[in-house]
Protein backbone atom coordinates (compact mmCIF):
# COMPACT_ATOMS: atom_id res chain seq x y z
CA UNK A 1 0.00 0.00 0.00
CA UNK A 2 2.91 2.25 0.61
CA UNK A 3 4.17 1.75 -2.57
CA UNK A 4 0.87 2.68 -4.02
CA UNK A 5 0.42 5.79 -2.19
CA UNK A 6 3.75 6.67 -2.99
CA UNK A 7 3.45 6.25 -6.59
CA UNK A 8 -0.10 8.34 -6.68
CA UNK A 9 1.42 11.03 -4.65
CA UNK A 10 4.86 11.21 -7.40
CA UNK A 11 2.15 11.17 -10.23
CA UNK A 12 0.36 14.28 -8.66
CA UNK A 13 3.64 16.39 -8.09
CA UNK A 14 4.97 15.25 -11.53
CA UNK A 15 1.61 16.27 -12.95
CA UNK A 16 1.96 19.93 -11.11
CA UNK A 17 4.90 21.37 -14.73
CA UNK A 18 2.13 19.87 -17.18
CA UNK A 19 -1.03 20.88 -15.07
CA UNK A 20 0.69 24.69 -15.77
CA UNK A 21 1.93 24.08 -19.27
CA UNK A 22 -2.09 23.26 -19.84
CA UNK A 23 -3.08 26.86 -18.03
CA UNK A 24 -0.59 28.41 -20.13
CA UNK A 25 -1.15 27.08 -23.57
CA UNK A 26 -3.30 28.63 -26.44
CA UNK A 27 -6.10 25.71 -25.51
CA UNK A 28 -8.61 27.67 -28.42
CA UNK A 29 -7.03 26.14 -31.57
CA UNK A 30 -7.56 22.65 -30.35
CA UNK A 31 -10.82 23.20 -28.69
CA UNK A 32 -11.87 24.35 -31.72
CA UNK A 33 -10.41 21.23 -34.38
CA UNK A 34 -11.97 19.54 -30.76
CA UNK A 35 -15.27 20.64 -31.63
CA UNK A 36 -15.37 20.30 -35.60
CA UNK A 37 -14.13 16.70 -35.09
CA UNK A 38 -16.92 15.80 -32.56
CA UNK A 39 -19.71 17.87 -34.52
CA UNK A 40 -18.96 16.36 -37.62
CA UNK A 41 -18.57 13.11 -36.54
CA UNK A 42 -21.45 12.63 -34.77
CA UNK A 43 -23.04 14.26 -37.51
CA UNK A 44 -21.88 11.68 -39.89
CA UNK A 45 -23.06 9.15 -36.96
CA UNK A 46 -26.23 10.10 -37.09
CA UNK A 47 -26.95 10.39 -40.80
CA UNK A 48 -25.53 6.70 -41.73
CA UNK A 49 -27.34 4.84 -38.65
CA UNK A 50 -30.80 6.42 -39.68
CA UNK A 51 -30.34 5.59 -43.38
CA UNK A 52 -28.97 2.03 -41.96
CA UNK A 53 -32.16 2.22 -39.98
CA UNK A 54 -34.77 4.00 -42.25
CA UNK A 55 -36.39 0.47 -43.67
CA UNK A 56 -36.71 -0.97 -40.69
CA UNK A 57 -40.27 -1.43 -39.28
CA UNK A 58 -40.38 -0.96 -35.64
CA UNK A 59 -42.54 -3.21 -33.41
CA UNK A 60 -40.93 -2.04 -30.04
CA UNK A 61 -38.51 0.56 -29.25
CA UNK A 62 -37.14 -2.08 -26.33
CA UNK A 63 -34.34 -3.46 -29.04
CA UNK A 64 -33.28 0.26 -29.58
CA UNK A 65 -33.02 1.10 -25.75
CA UNK A 66 -31.15 -2.18 -25.29
CA UNK A 67 -28.70 -1.48 -28.37
CA UNK A 68 -28.40 2.65 -27.37
CA UNK A 69 -27.27 1.08 -23.50
CA UNK A 70 -24.74 -1.18 -25.13
CA UNK A 71 -23.33 0.94 -27.12
CA UNK A 72 -22.26 3.32 -24.88
CA UNK A 73 -20.89 0.94 -23.06
CA UNK A 74 -18.75 -0.21 -25.66
CA UNK A 75 -18.07 3.33 -26.76
CA UNK A 76 -16.91 3.81 -23.18
CA UNK A 77 -14.54 0.99 -22.82
CA UNK A 78 -13.07 2.39 -25.75
CA UNK A 79 -13.06 6.03 -24.17
CA UNK A 80 -11.13 4.36 -21.03
CA UNK A 81 -8.56 2.59 -23.12
CA UNK A 82 -7.79 6.11 -24.51
CA UNK A 83 -6.83 6.76 -21.21
CA UNK A 84 -3.95 3.92 -21.30
CA UNK A 85 -2.86 3.20 -24.60
CA UNK A 86 -3.59 6.08 -26.67
CA UNK A 87 -1.96 8.43 -24.17
CA UNK A 88 1.44 6.12 -24.17
CA UNK A 89 1.26 7.72 -27.65
CA UNK A 90 1.78 11.22 -26.78
CA UNK A 91 3.76 10.48 -23.61
CA UNK A 92 7.38 11.54 -25.02
CA UNK A 93 5.87 14.14 -27.59
CA UNK A 94 4.17 15.94 -24.74
CA UNK A 95 6.96 15.19 -21.46
CA UNK A 96 9.74 17.01 -24.10
CA UNK A 97 7.90 19.96 -24.91
CA UNK A 98 7.47 19.13 -28.45
CA UNK A 99 3.64 20.01 -28.84
CA UNK A 100 1.47 21.49 -26.27
CA UNK A 101 -0.60 19.21 -24.45
CA UNK A 102 -3.90 20.36 -25.46
CA UNK A 103 -2.39 20.18 -29.36
CA UNK A 104 -0.42 17.18 -29.01
CA UNK A 105 -3.66 15.16 -27.97
CA UNK A 106 -6.21 16.45 -30.62
CA UNK A 107 -3.48 15.31 -33.35
CA UNK A 108 -3.28 12.40 -31.78
CA UNK A 109 -6.81 11.76 -32.12
CA UNK A 110 -6.98 12.78 -35.33
CA UNK A 111 -4.47 10.07 -36.54
CA UNK A 112 -6.14 7.70 -34.30
CA UNK A 113 -9.30 8.75 -36.24
CA UNK A 114 -7.25 7.96 -39.75
CA UNK A 115 -5.84 4.85 -38.47
CA UNK A 116 -9.19 3.49 -37.11
CA UNK A 117 -10.61 4.17 -40.71
CA UNK A 118 -8.28 2.76 -42.86
CA UNK A 119 -8.00 -0.84 -40.51
CA UNK A 120 -8.95 -4.27 -42.33
CA UNK A 121 -10.79 -4.91 -39.24
CA UNK A 122 -9.27 -8.30 -38.87
CA UNK A 123 -7.88 -7.98 -35.23
CA UNK A 124 -11.60 -7.23 -34.57
CA UNK A 125 -12.62 -10.35 -35.50
CA UNK A 126 -9.63 -12.22 -34.00
CA UNK A 127 -11.23 -10.85 -30.41
CA UNK A 128 -14.26 -12.34 -31.60
CA UNK A 129 -12.35 -15.76 -32.24
CA UNK A 130 -11.71 -16.08 -28.73
CA UNK A 131 -15.78 -16.14 -27.40
CA UNK A 132 -17.65 -19.17 -26.94
CA UNK A 133 -19.35 -19.92 -30.60
CA UNK A 134 -22.91 -21.23 -28.92
CA UNK A 135 -22.68 -16.99 -27.59
CA UNK A 136 -21.78 -15.01 -30.72
CA UNK A 137 -24.53 -17.65 -32.65
CA UNK A 138 -26.47 -16.61 -30.16
CA UNK A 139 -26.06 -12.74 -29.51
CA UNK A 140 -29.29 -11.70 -29.61
CA UNK A 141 -30.45 -13.84 -26.51
CA UNK A 142 -30.08 -13.21 -22.98
CA UNK A 143 -26.84 -14.86 -22.75
CA UNK A 144 -25.51 -13.25 -25.38
CA UNK A 145 -26.03 -9.74 -24.13
CA UNK A 146 -24.94 -11.18 -20.81
CA UNK A 147 -21.88 -11.99 -21.96
CA UNK A 148 -20.88 -8.92 -23.86
CA UNK A 149 -21.95 -6.38 -20.97
CA UNK A 150 -19.96 -9.01 -18.42
CA UNK A 151 -16.54 -8.54 -20.51
CA UNK A 152 -16.85 -4.99 -21.26
CA UNK A 153 -17.84 -3.77 -17.67
CA UNK A 154 -14.83 -6.23 -16.18
CA UNK A 155 -12.83 -4.38 -18.47
CA UNK A 156 -13.90 -0.53 -18.15
CA UNK A 157 -13.61 -1.63 -14.13
CA UNK A 158 -9.73 -2.67 -14.60
CA UNK A 159 -8.53 -0.02 -16.57
CA UNK A 160 -9.85 2.60 -14.49
CA UNK A 161 -8.52 0.88 -11.51
CA UNK A 162 -5.16 0.70 -13.04
CA UNK A 163 -5.24 3.89 -14.68
CA UNK A 164 -6.10 6.04 -11.33
CA UNK A 165 -2.52 4.16 -10.05
CA UNK A 166 -0.62 5.78 -13.29
CA UNK A 167 0.28 1.89 -14.38
CA UNK A 168 0.56 1.54 -18.06
CA UNK A 169 -1.23 -1.58 -17.98
CA UNK A 170 -2.52 -3.28 -21.00
CA UNK A 171 -6.23 -2.73 -22.46
CA UNK A 172 -5.44 -5.57 -24.81
CA UNK A 173 -4.35 -7.71 -21.71
CA UNK A 174 -7.58 -6.59 -20.05
CA UNK A 175 -10.35 -7.66 -22.66
CA UNK A 176 -8.38 -10.84 -23.83
CA UNK A 177 -8.90 -11.63 -19.81
CA UNK A 178 -12.17 -10.36 -19.80
CA UNK A 179 -13.22 -12.82 -22.77
CA UNK A 180 -11.29 -15.99 -21.15
CA UNK A 181 -13.41 -15.71 -18.16
CA UNK A 182 -16.39 -14.77 -19.92
CA UNK A 183 -15.93 -18.22 -21.85
CA UNK A 184 -15.09 -20.32 -18.50
CA UNK A 185 -17.73 -19.19 -16.54
CA UNK A 186 -20.21 -20.02 -19.74
CA UNK A 187 -19.02 -23.45 -19.82
CA UNK A 188 -18.81 -24.24 -16.03
CA UNK A 189 -22.73 -23.23 -16.53
CA UNK A 190 -23.15 -25.34 -19.17
CA UNK A 191 -24.43 -29.03 -18.51
CA UNK A 192 -21.57 -30.20 -19.99
CA UNK A 193 -19.10 -28.40 -17.57
CA UNK A 194 -15.32 -28.07 -18.35
CA UNK A 195 -13.81 -25.52 -20.54
CA UNK A 196 -13.68 -26.70 -23.74
CA UNK A 197 -15.94 -23.77 -24.76
CA UNK A 198 -13.02 -21.55 -24.76
CA UNK A 199 -10.81 -21.27 -28.08
CA UNK A 200 -7.50 -22.19 -26.01
CA UNK A 201 -5.55 -22.69 -29.60
CA UNK A 202 -6.50 -18.57 -29.94
CA UNK A 203 -6.15 -17.52 -26.68
CA UNK A 204 -2.48 -19.05 -26.81
CA UNK A 205 -2.06 -17.33 -30.30
CA UNK A 206 -3.01 -14.18 -28.19
CA UNK A 207 -1.00 -14.93 -25.27
CA UNK A 208 2.45 -15.64 -27.44
CA UNK A 209 2.14 -11.86 -28.99
CA UNK A 210 1.42 -10.12 -25.51
CA UNK A 211 3.97 -12.16 -23.88
CA UNK A 212 6.51 -11.92 -26.65
CA UNK A 213 5.86 -8.04 -28.37
CA UNK A 214 7.26 -6.48 -24.39
CA UNK A 215 10.30 -7.93 -25.17
CA UNK A 216 10.46 -7.05 -28.66
CA UNK A 217 10.03 -3.75 -27.73
CA UNK A 218 13.11 -3.43 -24.82
CA UNK A 219 14.76 -5.67 -26.50
CA UNK A 220 15.18 -3.76 -30.02
CA UNK A 221 14.50 0.02 -28.49
CA UNK A 222 18.01 -0.61 -26.68
CA UNK A 223 20.09 -2.13 -29.94
CA UNK A 224 18.19 0.68 -31.58
CA UNK A 225 19.46 3.73 -28.79
CA UNK A 226 22.79 2.01 -29.04
CA UNK A 227 23.38 1.80 -32.59
CA UNK A 228 21.80 5.92 -33.27
CA UNK A 229 25.07 6.78 -29.84
CA UNK A 230 27.40 5.60 -32.11
CA UNK A 231 26.39 6.64 -35.53
CA UNK A 232 24.37 10.18 -34.62
CA UNK A 233 26.41 12.56 -33.50
CA UNK A 234 24.11 15.29 -32.21
CA UNK A 235 24.32 15.82 -28.59
CA UNK A 236 21.33 17.46 -28.09
CA UNK A 237 19.93 14.30 -29.52
CA UNK A 238 20.66 12.99 -25.95
CA UNK A 239 19.84 15.34 -23.16
CA UNK A 240 16.53 15.58 -21.14
CA UNK A 241 13.56 17.97 -21.41
CA UNK A 242 14.47 21.32 -19.77
CA UNK A 243 11.79 23.45 -17.89
CA UNK A 244 9.24 24.65 -21.07
CA UNK A 245 11.87 25.01 -23.53
CA UNK A 246 11.20 22.95 -27.07
CA UNK A 247 13.71 21.07 -28.40
CA UNK A 248 15.99 22.40 -31.69
CA UNK A 249 13.29 22.01 -34.41
CA UNK A 250 14.93 18.67 -36.05
CA UNK A 251 14.12 16.78 -32.64
CA UNK A 252 11.16 17.99 -32.29
CA UNK A 253 9.78 17.11 -35.74
CA UNK A 254 11.55 13.77 -35.38
CA UNK A 255 9.52 13.61 -32.34
CA UNK A 256 6.24 14.89 -33.79
CA UNK A 257 6.58 12.17 -36.57
CA UNK A 258 7.10 9.23 -34.27
CA UNK A 259 3.98 10.56 -32.21
CA UNK A 260 2.17 10.50 -35.15
CA UNK A 261 2.64 7.17 -36.72
CA UNK A 262 2.40 5.41 -32.94
CA UNK A 263 -1.02 7.18 -33.05
CA UNK A 264 -1.96 5.94 -36.23
CA UNK A 265 -1.26 2.51 -36.04
CA UNK A 266 -2.77 2.41 -32.40
CA UNK A 267 -5.67 3.72 -33.76
CA UNK A 268 -5.50 0.67 -36.72
CA UNK A 269 -4.80 -2.00 -34.19
CA UNK A 270 -6.39 -1.46 -30.54
CA UNK A 271 -9.30 0.32 -32.10
CA UNK A 272 -10.53 -2.62 -33.68
CA UNK A 273 -11.27 -4.64 -30.37
CA UNK A 274 -14.10 -2.64 -29.44
CA UNK A 275 -15.02 -2.59 -33.15
CA UNK A 276 -15.99 -6.51 -33.01
CA UNK A 277 -18.31 -6.22 -29.96
CA UNK A 278 -19.86 -3.38 -31.26
CA UNK A 279 -20.78 -5.41 -34.62
CA UNK A 280 -21.98 -8.47 -32.14
CA UNK A 281 -24.27 -5.71 -30.53
CA UNK A 282 -25.51 -4.64 -33.64
CA UNK A 283 -26.20 -8.04 -35.14
CA UNK A 284 -27.58 -8.95 -31.84
CA UNK A 285 -30.40 -6.07 -31.34
CA UNK A 286 -30.67 -5.13 -35.11
CA UNK A 287 -29.85 -8.09 -37.47
CA UNK A 288 -32.12 -6.78 -40.48
CA UNK A 289 -30.05 -4.08 -41.03
CA UNK A 290 -25.97 -5.60 -39.69
CA UNK A 291 -26.45 -9.32 -39.97
CA UNK A 292 -25.37 -9.22 -43.86
CA UNK A 293 -22.76 -6.94 -45.56
CA UNK A 294 -25.74 -4.69 -47.69
CA UNK A 295 -22.65 -3.27 -49.40
CA UNK A 296 -21.79 -6.05 -51.87
CA UNK A 297 -22.09 -5.86 -55.46
CA UNK A 298 -23.96 -7.85 -57.72
CA UNK A 299 -20.01 -8.81 -58.84
CA UNK A 300 -19.65 -9.97 -55.45
CA UNK A 301 -22.64 -12.00 -55.81
CA UNK A 302 -21.60 -13.87 -58.65
CA UNK A 303 -18.09 -14.40 -57.65
CA UNK A 304 -19.51 -16.37 -54.56
CA UNK A 305 -22.13 -18.58 -56.59
CA UNK A 306 -18.83 -19.58 -58.67
CA UNK A 307 -16.71 -20.27 -55.30
CA UNK A 308 -19.64 -22.14 -54.10
CA UNK A 309 -19.73 -24.20 -56.38
CA UNK A 310 -16.29 -25.47 -56.62
CA UNK A 311 -16.32 -25.35 -52.82
CA UNK A 312 -19.14 -27.80 -52.57
CA UNK A 313 -17.22 -30.33 -55.41
CA UNK A 314 -14.05 -30.23 -52.82
CA UNK A 315 -15.93 -30.93 -49.78
CA UNK A 316 -17.91 -33.90 -51.46
CA UNK A 317 -14.83 -35.83 -53.01
CA UNK A 318 -14.02 -36.09 -49.19
CA UNK A 319 -17.56 -38.00 -48.05
CA UNK A 320 -19.59 -40.50 -49.33
CA UNK A 321 -21.89 -39.40 -52.06
CA UNK A 322 -25.05 -40.98 -51.05
CA UNK A 323 -24.29 -40.57 -47.17
CA UNK A 324 -27.10 -38.28 -45.46
CA UNK A 325 -26.98 -35.83 -42.07
CA UNK A 326 -29.41 -37.38 -39.80
CA UNK A 327 -29.63 -33.85 -37.35
CA UNK A 328 -28.95 -29.95 -38.47
CA UNK A 329 -25.48 -28.99 -40.00
CA UNK A 330 -25.37 -25.98 -37.70
CA UNK A 331 -25.95 -27.76 -35.18
CA UNK A 332 -22.92 -30.53 -36.42
CA UNK A 333 -20.49 -27.64 -37.28
CA UNK A 334 -21.00 -25.42 -34.13
CA UNK A 335 -20.52 -28.97 -32.22
CA UNK A 336 -16.96 -29.33 -34.14
CA UNK A 337 -16.37 -25.76 -33.69
CA UNK A 338 -17.03 -26.37 -29.51
CA UNK A 339 -14.00 -29.67 -29.49
CA UNK A 340 -11.84 -29.30 -32.62
CA UNK A 341 -12.47 -32.79 -33.19
CA UNK A 342 -13.30 -33.98 -36.64
CA UNK A 343 -16.44 -36.30 -37.18
CA UNK A 344 -17.66 -38.67 -39.33
CA UNK A 345 -21.08 -36.31 -39.88
CA UNK A 346 -18.55 -33.15 -40.00
CA UNK A 347 -17.69 -32.84 -43.43
CA UNK A 348 -21.22 -34.11 -44.56
CA UNK A 349 -22.79 -30.90 -42.69
CA UNK A 350 -20.19 -28.61 -44.15
CA UNK A 351 -21.20 -29.72 -47.74
CA UNK A 352 -25.15 -29.13 -46.79
CA UNK A 353 -24.22 -25.74 -45.29
CA UNK A 354 -22.13 -24.99 -48.32
CA UNK A 355 -25.13 -26.06 -50.61
CA UNK A 356 -27.82 -24.35 -48.83
CA UNK A 357 -26.10 -21.05 -48.31
CA UNK A 358 -25.55 -21.31 -51.89
CA UNK A 359 -29.43 -21.81 -52.42
CA UNK A 360 -30.32 -18.85 -50.55
CA UNK A 361 -27.98 -16.10 -52.30
CA UNK A 362 -29.77 -17.56 -55.62
CA UNK A 363 -32.51 -17.42 -54.57
CA UNK A 364 -32.37 -14.28 -52.73
CA UNK A 365 -30.03 -12.89 -55.13
CA UNK A 366 -28.81 -10.39 -52.99
CA UNK A 367 -27.74 -10.06 -48.87
CA UNK A 368 -30.02 -7.19 -48.84
CA UNK A 369 -33.23 -9.26 -50.14
CA UNK A 370 -32.70 -11.78 -47.35
CA UNK A 371 -35.90 -11.62 -45.41
CA UNK A 372 -35.34 -9.77 -41.99
CA UNK A 373 -36.73 -13.27 -39.97
CA UNK A 374 -33.65 -15.09 -42.33
CA UNK A 375 -30.88 -12.59 -41.95
CA UNK A 376 -29.71 -13.90 -38.46
CA UNK A 377 -30.18 -17.47 -39.81
CA UNK A 378 -27.71 -16.99 -42.88
CA UNK A 379 -25.12 -14.61 -41.15
CA UNK A 380 -24.87 -17.84 -38.66
CA UNK A 381 -24.72 -20.38 -41.14
CA UNK A 382 -22.00 -18.69 -43.15
CA UNK A 383 -19.84 -17.86 -39.76
CA UNK A 384 -19.67 -21.29 -38.87
CA UNK A 385 -18.75 -22.56 -41.73
CA UNK A 386 -16.09 -20.43 -41.91
CA UNK A 387 -14.60 -20.82 -38.69
CA UNK A 388 -15.08 -24.27 -39.69
CA UNK A 389 -12.72 -24.41 -43.02
CA UNK A 390 -9.65 -21.98 -40.76
CA UNK A 391 -10.16 -24.51 -38.22
CA UNK A 392 -9.81 -27.46 -40.73
CA UNK A 393 -7.14 -25.75 -42.46
CA UNK A 394 -5.06 -25.10 -39.01
CA UNK A 395 -5.57 -28.24 -38.19
CA UNK A 396 -5.32 -30.18 -41.02
CA UNK A 397 -7.77 -32.40 -40.85
CA UNK A 398 -8.72 -33.07 -43.69
CA UNK A 399 -6.32 -34.31 -46.47
CA UNK A 400 -6.52 -31.52 -49.30
CA UNK A 401 -4.17 -30.93 -52.47
CA UNK A 402 -2.70 -27.40 -52.60
CA UNK A 403 -5.24 -26.48 -55.18
CA UNK A 404 -8.14 -27.45 -53.19
CA UNK A 405 -7.30 -25.79 -50.15
CA UNK A 406 -6.63 -22.71 -51.91
CA UNK A 407 -10.00 -22.96 -53.49
CA UNK A 408 -11.53 -23.41 -49.90
CA UNK A 409 -9.68 -20.71 -49.08
CA UNK A 410 -11.31 -18.10 -51.66
CA UNK A 411 -15.09 -19.47 -50.81
CA UNK A 412 -14.24 -18.61 -46.98
CA UNK A 413 -12.50 -15.26 -48.03
CA UNK A 414 -16.30 -14.87 -49.84
CA UNK A 415 -18.41 -16.23 -46.64
CA UNK A 416 -16.30 -13.57 -44.75
CA UNK A 417 -17.14 -10.32 -47.00
CA UNK A 418 -20.31 -10.73 -46.17
CA UNK A 419 -20.08 -11.35 -42.65
CA UNK A 420 -17.38 -9.81 -41.39
CA UNK A 421 -17.52 -5.82 -42.01
CA UNK A 422 -17.45 -2.77 -39.93
CA UNK A 423 -19.56 0.50 -41.05
CA UNK A 424 -17.89 3.39 -41.77
CA UNK A 425 -19.82 5.30 -38.75
CA UNK A 426 -18.77 2.34 -36.28
CA UNK A 427 -14.99 3.03 -37.08
CA UNK A 428 -15.58 7.36 -36.50
CA UNK A 429 -17.50 6.53 -33.07
CA UNK A 430 -14.87 4.30 -32.27
CA UNK A 431 -12.31 7.19 -32.99
CA UNK A 432 -14.41 10.01 -31.08
CA UNK A 433 -14.48 7.42 -27.86
CA UNK A 434 -10.47 6.80 -28.10
CA UNK A 435 -9.67 10.53 -29.09
CA UNK A 436 -11.90 11.99 -25.83
CA UNK A 437 -10.36 9.47 -23.60
CA UNK A 438 -7.22 10.34 -24.71
CA UNK A 439 -7.94 14.16 -23.91
CA UNK A 440 -9.41 13.57 -19.94
CA UNK A 441 -6.82 10.80 -19.25
CA UNK A 442 -3.56 11.17 -20.44
CA UNK A 443 -1.64 12.96 -17.69
CA UNK A 444 -1.31 10.13 -15.41
CA UNK A 445 0.70 8.08 -17.92
CA UNK A 446 3.05 10.72 -19.17
CA UNK A 447 4.07 10.93 -15.81
CA UNK A 448 4.88 7.42 -15.82
CA UNK A 449 6.79 7.35 -18.97
CA UNK A 450 8.93 10.25 -18.76
CA UNK A 451 10.26 10.35 -15.24
CA UNK A 452 8.86 7.08 -13.54
CA UNK A 453 9.95 4.07 -15.60
CA UNK A 454 13.83 5.31 -15.43
CA UNK A 455 15.95 6.67 -12.65
CA UNK A 456 17.14 9.45 -14.97
CA UNK A 457 14.51 11.79 -17.05
CA UNK A 458 13.74 10.59 -20.40
CA UNK A 459 16.22 11.96 -23.34
CA UNK A 460 14.64 12.67 -26.71
CA UNK A 461 16.26 9.66 -28.41
CA UNK A 462 15.26 7.69 -26.22
CA UNK A 463 11.61 8.84 -26.76
CA UNK A 464 11.92 8.63 -30.47
CA UNK A 465 13.74 4.85 -30.18
CA UNK A 466 10.82 3.79 -27.95
CA UNK A 467 8.38 5.08 -30.58
CA UNK A 468 9.78 4.15 -33.56
CA UNK A 469 10.10 0.35 -32.71
CA UNK A 470 6.29 0.74 -31.39
CA UNK A 471 5.35 1.69 -34.55
CA UNK A 472 7.39 -1.01 -35.96
CA UNK A 473 5.68 -3.49 -34.28
CA UNK A 474 2.69 -2.74 -34.28
CA UNK A 475 2.63 -2.67 -38.02
CA UNK A 476 3.77 -5.78 -37.91
CA UNK A 477 0.42 -7.11 -36.02
CA UNK A 478 -1.76 -5.26 -37.80
CA UNK A 479 -0.38 -7.16 -41.12
CA UNK A 480 -0.67 -10.74 -38.98
CA UNK A 481 -4.05 -9.74 -38.01
CA UNK A 482 -2.83 -10.14 -34.38
CA UNK A 483 -3.64 -7.77 -31.17
CA UNK A 484 -0.70 -6.38 -29.90
CA UNK A 485 -0.38 -3.92 -26.93
CA UNK A 486 0.50 -0.62 -27.25
CA UNK A 487 0.95 0.18 -23.79
CA UNK A 488 3.25 -2.77 -23.01
CA UNK A 489 5.39 -2.13 -26.23
CA UNK A 490 6.37 1.59 -25.52
CA UNK A 491 6.78 1.16 -21.89
CA UNK A 492 9.22 -2.05 -22.34
CA UNK A 493 10.96 0.13 -24.96
CA UNK A 494 11.71 3.10 -22.45
CA UNK A 495 13.18 0.73 -20.42
CA UNK A 496 14.86 -0.85 -22.88
CA UNK A 497 16.60 2.74 -23.81
CA UNK A 498 17.12 3.50 -20.12
CA UNK A 499 19.25 0.50 -19.82
CA UNK A 500 21.04 0.62 -23.02
CA UNK A 501 22.06 4.08 -21.97
CA UNK A 502 22.85 2.93 -18.21
CA UNK A 503 20.26 5.22 -16.57
CA UNK A 504 18.75 2.66 -14.41
CA UNK A 505 15.39 1.34 -13.61
CA UNK A 506 13.18 2.45 -10.52
CA UNK A 507 12.52 -1.22 -9.79
CA UNK A 508 9.31 -0.42 -7.92
CA UNK A 509 8.16 0.98 -11.08
CA UNK A 510 9.19 -1.72 -13.28
CA UNK A 511 7.83 -3.85 -10.20
CA UNK A 512 4.24 -1.91 -10.18
CA UNK A 513 4.11 -2.72 -14.14
CA UNK A 514 4.83 -6.18 -13.98
CA UNK A 515 2.40 -7.11 -11.35
CA UNK A 516 -0.30 -5.11 -13.02
CA UNK A 517 0.49 -7.46 -16.35
CA UNK A 518 0.97 -10.35 -14.51
CA UNK A 519 -2.50 -9.69 -12.78
CA UNK A 520 -4.65 -8.54 -15.59
CA UNK A 521 -5.35 -11.24 -17.12
CA UNK A 522 -6.53 -13.53 -14.08
CA UNK A 523 -8.26 -10.45 -12.09
CA UNK A 524 -10.31 -9.22 -15.61
CA UNK A 525 -11.08 -13.19 -16.00
CA UNK A 526 -12.66 -13.80 -12.70
CA UNK A 527 -14.48 -10.30 -12.69
CA UNK A 528 -15.97 -10.90 -16.52
CA UNK A 529 -16.55 -14.32 -15.28
CA UNK A 530 -18.45 -13.18 -12.31
CA UNK A 531 -20.92 -10.56 -13.72
CA UNK A 532 -21.19 -12.91 -16.52
CA UNK A 533 -22.40 -15.51 -13.88
CA UNK A 534 -24.53 -12.45 -12.12
CA UNK A 535 -26.32 -11.17 -15.16
CA UNK A 536 -26.69 -14.59 -16.28
CA UNK A 537 -29.53 -14.90 -13.42
CA UNK A 538 -31.55 -12.34 -14.93
CA UNK A 539 -31.21 -12.99 -18.45
CA UNK A 540 -32.65 -16.39 -19.98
Amino acid sequence: MADIAAAVETVSSGASLLDRKMKKSPAWVSTILVLAALVGGLAYIGTHVIQDLGNIRIISIWPYVLLAVALLIALSFEFVNGFHDTANAVATVIYTHSLEPNMAVVWSGLCNLAGVLTSAGTVAFTIITLLPVELILKVSSGAGFAMVFALLIAAILWNLGTWWLGLPASSTHTMTGSIIGVGVANQLLSASGGTSGVDWAQATKVFQVLLVSPLIGFGCAAILFAIAKVTIKYPELYQAPKDNTPPPWPIRLLLVLTCTGVSFFHGSNDGQKGMGLIMLILIGTVPTAYALNHAVTAHDMQDFLAASERAVSIVASHVDPNAILAGDPRSELTEYLRTKKLQPDTLIALRENIRDLEGDVQAYGDYKHVPASQQTNVRNDMYVTSEALRIMAKNHDVNLSSDEQAALNNYKAKVDKATKFIPGWVKVAVALALGLGTMVGWKRIVVTVGEKIGKEHLTYAQGATAELVAMATIFAADNFGLPVSTTHVLSSGVAGTMAANKSGLQFSTIRNIAAAWVFTLPAAALLSGTLFWLFRQFAS
